[in-house]
């Protein structure tokens, strides 16, 4: 398209010109699909369904799971229909709801697992006050927080993003709308007003890593002097799994900023957004579920619960 074409829709990268390989493709990803929103909406049906699970670290574990959910499916189910119709356009306001509502779970992931991390230094570090501090009335407006911060993060970068016009190439290297290849063609003062935006943002998420390495460092400290092997244990068993998400988020989010995307191939720009995008919510459910004993038996009693109330009601249908 040439220079003062106005865009009206994107054009989202084809990682292959194979007919075969577009529907491979549509399969890998709607397996994996398929596999994070099991894992997820287990991990929720467990948690409100069980009342041994009603507790502050678990009432973040699902708000976490629901966003992983969100996350997901914005990008992944758009690229199974495109490849398998082999239609690679996305509408202009498509692209800004994609933006929109990846930013907006993200950004809430973020401070949802700041959170967590505070929940677990409070249980570890001062469990004498755990019970007043973490108050459901406390863990309420601490996750309604997280959920509205997001929403005016994502609401401040889309609204920066799309106020003007956009004109250059529509093509996106990319297999959903992502921020650096939006601003590719973007006016320069919009690149200007998201270039502040992201290094505001940059700074809190600096700030939450650091506020993290210090919450991590006295929580394992307490840990370390526990004269209970299994009360150390215990501890860890609820405090690593909290920090290989954040780890895993932030390494991911890390790459994806620090590799230019002019210098990149689409196998490489989609194995990129693949560890930001996609494996998080893919792995939040194993790091936790699969790790978790009162999950799994929470997990296990629903199941066992299902199924036998649907012997039960087939044993009534006889009669």
């Amino acid at each position: 398209m040439r220079n003062n074409t106005i865009i009206n829709e994107f054009f989202l990268t084809e990682f292959s010109s194979t007919r075969e390989l577009q529907v491979l493709h549509a399969v890998l990803f709607l397996l994996i699909y398929m596999a994070a929103m099991m894992g997820n909406l287990l991990t929720i049906t467990a948690i409100v369904t069980d009342q041994h699970l009603h507790s502050p670290m678990y009432f973040f574990l699902s708000n976490l799971s629901l966003l992983d959910l969100g996350c997901i499916t914005v990008t992944v189910p758009k690229f199974i229909v495109n490849s398998l119709i082999g239609n690679q356009s996305i509408s202009l306001l498509g692209c800004a709801a994609q933006i929109f509502f990846f930013l907006f779970f993200a950004a809430t992931e973020i401070a949802l697992i700041v959170a967590m991390s505070y929940d677990r230094f409070v249980a570890i570090c001062h469990p004498l006050h755990y019970g007043i501090t973490m108050t459901p009335v406390h863990c309420l407006w601490v996750a309604i927080g997280s959920w509205f911060s997001g929403l005016v993060y994502s609401t401040l970068h889309t609204g920066n993003m799309f106020r003007l016009p956009f004109s250059g190439s529509n093509m996106i290297h990319q297999f959903f709308c992502d921020i650096p290849h939006i601003l590719k063609v973007s006016s320069s003062e919009v690149c200007d007003a998201e270039y502040a935006l992201l290094a505001a943002s940059s700074t809190l998420i600096l700030f939450c890593l650091v506020y993290l390495i210090i919450s991590y460092t006295y929580i394992f400290s307490t840990v370390f002097k526990m004269p209970s092997v299994e009360g150390r244990y215990k501890a860890l068993s609820t405090c690593l799994p909290q920090l290989i998400i954040f780890l895993l988020f932030f390494l991911a989010g890390l790459v994806a900023i620090s590799v230019p995307i002019s210098d990149t191939s689409p196998v490489q720009n989609l194995l990129i957004s693949m560890t930001y995008a996609i494996l998080p919510p893919f792995m939040n459910p194993i790091i936790y579920s699969l790790r978790n004993r009162k999950i799994k038996i929470a997990l296990a009693r629903l199941i066992r619960t299902t199924f036998l109330s649907k012997n039960k009601m087939s044993t009534f249908e006889k009669f």
